[in-house]
C-alpha cells in the first residue's frame, strides 16, 4: 500500500447511500443496506471477478453537479456507495477503506475512461464518475448500511 501524503489528512467519512442495479450503464437504486460478497454487492451488475467490484463517489462531487443545475441524487452516476466527508480521489491506489464493523475494500482504480458516452451521460448530460469516482475490490465481505463510518487504513 502507498503511504498517504502528508498533505492528506486521514479522515473518517460516512456512507450516505448504497446503490445497486441489475444492469450495467444505468443509474442505480438506493437501498438501506446490502451484503457485499467476495465479488461485490449482492444483486449488482458490476460484481464479478475483476478489480472494479465496488464503485464509490462522494456526495460532495454530486453536489458540484447539482450546482450546475443537474437534477440528480445518489446512484445517478451508477456508484455503489455514495460517501460524505472523505476526499476519495486523494486516497492512493492500494490503500484500504474499512466500512462499518466488517467490510474492507482496497482502492484499485481512480476514475475511468468511457469508450463512448454512456446512457448516464445521455440521460443527465454529463458524468462525473470518470473524473472523481473511484473503484475498489473486496478484501473482506460483510454488510454495509447507510450511516456506516468509513475509515482510511494505511
Amino acid at each position: 500500500m502507498k503511504k498517504l501524503s502528508k498533505k492528506y489528512e486521514i479522515k473518517k467519512g460516512k456512507v450516505v447511500s448504497i446503490n445497486i442495479s441489475e444492469h450495467k450503464g444505468v443509474s442505480k437504486k438506493s437501498v438501506n443496506s446490502c451484503l457485499i460478497n467476495n465479488l461485490g454487492f449482492n444483486g449488482d451488475a458490476h460484481s464479478g471477478k475483476w478489480h472494479r467490484q465496488v464503485s464509490l463517489l462522494s456526495k460532495e462531487s454530486i453536489n458540484k453537479m447539482r450546482k450546475k443545475g443537474f437534477n440528480i441524487s445518489s446512484g445517478s452516476f451508477a456508484e455503489n456507495i455514495t460517501t460524505e466527508g472523505i476526499d476519495l480521489f486523494k486516497i492512493p491506489i492500494g490503500n484500504r477503506l474499512k466500512i462499518g464493523n466488517d467490510v474492507i475494500l482496497e482502492i484499485s482504480q481512480k476514475g475511468k475512461v468511457c469508450p463512448r458516452p454512456c446512457s448516464i451521460y445521455y440521460k443527465i448530460g454529463d458524468c462525473i464518475m470518470p473524473k472523481e469516482g473511484i473503484f475498489a475490490k473486496v478484501i473482506k465481505p460483510g454488510k454495509v448500511k447507510a450511516g456506516d463510518i468509513i475509515a482510511v487504513e494505511e
